[in-house]
């Protein structure tokens, strides 16, 4: 048995959901397929599927394999294209984690540029604002904008983000202009749940002194911009990147804080699992970022 090809079968039939998609994709027939996929359980000592007539499903032994399988696979493509004569156009599939609203608003943006200049690259993109396991979940490379980063991690810096502190015209006409930032403790906030500081604000002013307020949000919430738009609504102050409200500080929709004092930048990072054996196609990403989302913020 080929067991790379058995593996990659494999996880057609996952993608695809079924024997026939499987065979379709491979260009091959649902008896070769159910074949490989029975030879791979007789070698493994493991049920990977449960089958009926109307339905099929993944054991969990199988969704081990498969995340393994997808991370095997990747590095099979990585190992062709490094000695094989095209090492200069990587292929293969690169996972990655994103955050979702970065995702959307700043990673959409540079992807086209990406797959014009790797075609042969296809990309799954997990956008997800959880801190994600990248071995255990079997992703290549995971962008975070944290302040600061664990030191346990292999990472690249690519670019500094701003945090803003803002809120809506109409929750400052009725709540007041917080002046400084122990006033916030007595306004209304809404919080990210994963901000890296958590609900304890740290402020500088222009001479370097330091205020640290921990604030009391009502509302605490996973996502960016779910608090933007309650923001927007007039329910409180958020602080929030720069990609996710400056368009809306821009548009008069909300409007900046504390303008004498700032909190650290906070830092976009791509994350990955060796420095020793980063693949060409992570390296190729990652370089990729800091020349688009990088430069463009002047890193």
């Amino acid at each position: 048995m080929d067991l790379i090809y058995a593996m990659r079968t494999f996880v057609a039939v996952i993608d695809g959901g079924s024997f026939t998609a499987a065979a379709e994709r491979l260009d091959t027939s649902g008896a070769a397929v159910s074949r490989q996929v029975a030879a791979l359980e007789d070698h493994l000592g493991a049920r990977l599927l449960h089958r009926t007539t109307r339905r099929l499903s993944v054991s969990e032994p199988g969704q081990v394999l498969y995340e393994r399988a997808l991370q095997i696979l990747g590095d099979v493509a990585d190992t062709e294209a490094m000695v094989g004569q095209h090492s200069a156009m990587p292929s293969g599939v690169l996972r990655i984690s994103a955050p979702l609203s970065f995702g959307i608003g700043e990673l959409a943006g540079v992807l086209p540029g990406f797959r014009e200049r790797y075609p042969n690259l296809r990309l799954d993109i997990d956008l997800t604002d959880r801190i994600v396991d990248l071995a255990h979940e079997g992703m290549d490379v995971a962008l975070r904008i944290v302040r600061p980063l664990n030191q346990s991690l292999i990472a690249r810096r690519i670019a500094a983000i701003e945090m803003m502190v803002c809120a809506a015209p109409s929750y400052l006409e009725r709540r007041g202009m917080p002046q400084a930032p122990a006033d916030l403790e007595h306004h209304e906030v809404l919080s990210y749940s994963y901000l890296s500081c958590g609900d304890n604000w740290t402020f500088r002013d222009a001479g370097g002194a330091e205020v640290t307020v921990r604030v009391r949000p009502w509302v605490h919430a996973t996502n960016g911009d779910l608090l933007r738009e309650l923001a927007i609504a007039g329910c409180g102050i958020i602080i929030q990147p720069d990609f996710i409200v400056a368009r809306d500080i821009a548009a008069g929709r909300l409007t900046p804080l504390l303008q004498g004092w700032r909190m650290d930048d906070f830092h976009l990072y791509a994350v990955y699992l060796s420095r020793k054996f980063l693949s060409p196609k992570v390296r190729l990403f990652i370089d990729y970022l800091a020349e688009t989302i990088g430069k463009a913020r002047g890193q």
